[in-house]
């Protein structure tokens, strides 16, 4: 019984949206051909400036109409901002010019290692630029991740898991758009620089902070600021040392590698397919390579404000349309003018149409404006591909500006259908005498 009551409740949820699915784009492209029809010379439209009065006139029901309809374009257009912020967080930790080098098969670098010797080989191919000391511009790492306890945690439960990078000497000169404010750590020491990003969030970080992990000190002596990327929620140490204190001794995670040229990636590609002792590893562009550990959040984000955004557009729209009912109960009369004076019913229907259209559109902008300020906040999530804390901001583009409009002006016509067909069924007699 249960599995038949499952499947009946599934069929008019799928149903229903099937219906709205493919109702909407139809009745527009309807009422596209009916205002097409108009403006041919076969009818007349109603003036715009006659919807606009409307809307001014009976401000409450429409206030209250446009402000349920603005929050759910704000919700819509700050989760696509977070999905943007999040990719352009992690592609920008990486640089075109640089490549990753990490074992196939491997999801991301806390699960990829390398031998001694794949490292030297790798580092020794031509391919890779010299430094100024005439040796390999690379960058032999390894990445761990930790448990930090939050500042004034009140648990030992109260933290969240970080990277920790340990970097070879040459580490700046790879990761060029890295600044430290402070100094950099001293190989061979235990010291430590900390992302900007994690300031003021776990114990111990800040500059002259001391951290305890793998059960040693570490001293904070910089902060790092990679332009908010995702190296900003990062802690740097030397390589050999965190080799020594998590034991792993004998192998790093990756390599990045300063190309000579960034178009001999293909090249290095190549070599490494050639060598049997290279062909378990694969050698990836950086800024690709950290572009591809964003998606799956990106696209989860993604997904879950695109179901928030349905479920709470069918009730802005029912909102819109309760307030379109009213206005077409309150405005019988002036229906019945508009067909005495000659208007179609066509007209009528796309007059009202435009009108809930442009309430969706009005409210559109003003639900934008406000996620808009999200820009200037940062917001912490989970990295499900490392299952790290990563600290990322929201990101406005055209793209989703253009998508919120168009979502507020959707959910504006969707409400707006119905009552305007309504209105334009009206018969003339029974309009002008006010019902």
């Amino acid at each position: 019984m249960g599995q038949i009551i499952a499947i009946f409740v599934g069929a008019l949820v799928g149903g229903g949206m099937l219906v709205v699915v493919l109702g909407v784009p139809l009745s527009a492209l309807l009422l596209l051909a009916f205002a097409l029809s108009i403006a041919a010379g076969r009818g007349d439209f109603v003036p715009l400036k006659y919807n606009l009065r409307s809307l001014f006139v009976r401000r409450v029901s429409t206030l209250l109409a446009g402000f349920v309809l603005a929050l759910v374009v704000a919700a819509f257009a700050a989760m696509m901002m977070l999905s943007s912020g999040i990719e352009k967080t992690l592609a920008a930790t990486g640089l075109a010019e640089n490549a990753k080098v990490t074992r196939k098969g491997s999801g991301n670098e806390v699960q990829s290692g390398l031998l001694p010797d794949q490292v030297r080989l790798v580092t020794a191919s031509p391919e890779v630029a010299k430094a100024t000391d005439g040796q390999p511009a690379a960058s032999s790492e390894m990445v761990v991740l930790i448990f930090a306890l939050r500042e004034h945690a009140t648990t030992d439960q109260d933290g969240s898991n970080l990277l920790v990078r340990g970097v070879g000497p040459r580490a700046l000169d790879v990761h060029s758009t890295v600044k430290i404010e402070g100094r950099m750590l001293n190989p061979g020491t235990s010291e430590v620089v900390v992302g900007k990003k994690l300031i003021g969030k776990f114990e111990g970080i800040a500059e002259g902070g001391k951290l305890r992990f793998a059960r040693r000190d570490w001293n904070v002596v910089g902060i790092l600021d990679s332009g908010n990327s995702g190296f900003d929620s990062e802690i740097w140490g030397d390589v050999d040392q965190f080799a020594d204190a998590f034991q792993r001794r004998g192998g790093v995670s990756s390599v990045t590698l300063r190309l000579a040229d960034p178009a001999m990636l293909g090249a290095l590609e190549a070599r490494l397919l050639a060598d049997p002792q290279l062909a378990q590893l694969e050698v990836q562009r950086e800024n690709d390579y950290y572009a591809k550990q964003s998606e799956f959040l990106a696209k989860f984000i993604r997904f879950l404000g695109l179901f928030m955004a349905v479920i709470f557009a069918f009730g802005a729209a029912l909102c819109a349309m309760i307030m379109m009912y009213s206005q077409v109960a309150a405005r019988t009369r002036e229906i019945g003018t508009l067909r005495a004076l000659g208007f179609r019913r066509r007209a009528v229907l796309v007059s009202f149409v435009v009108e809930s259209t442009l309430l969706g559109l009005l409210s559109g902008m003003v639900g934008l404006a406000l996620a808009s300020f999200m820009r200037f906040f940062s917001f912490s999530t989970m990295n499900f591909n490392t299952f790290s804390e990563v600290s990322v901001r929201f990101a406005l583009t055209p793209t989703i500006a253009i998508a919120s409009l168009l979502f507020g002006a959707l959910m504006g016509y969707a409400g707006g259908l119905l009552p305007a067909i309504r209105a334009a069924r009206m018969p003339i007699v029974d309009a002008t005498r006010g019902g």
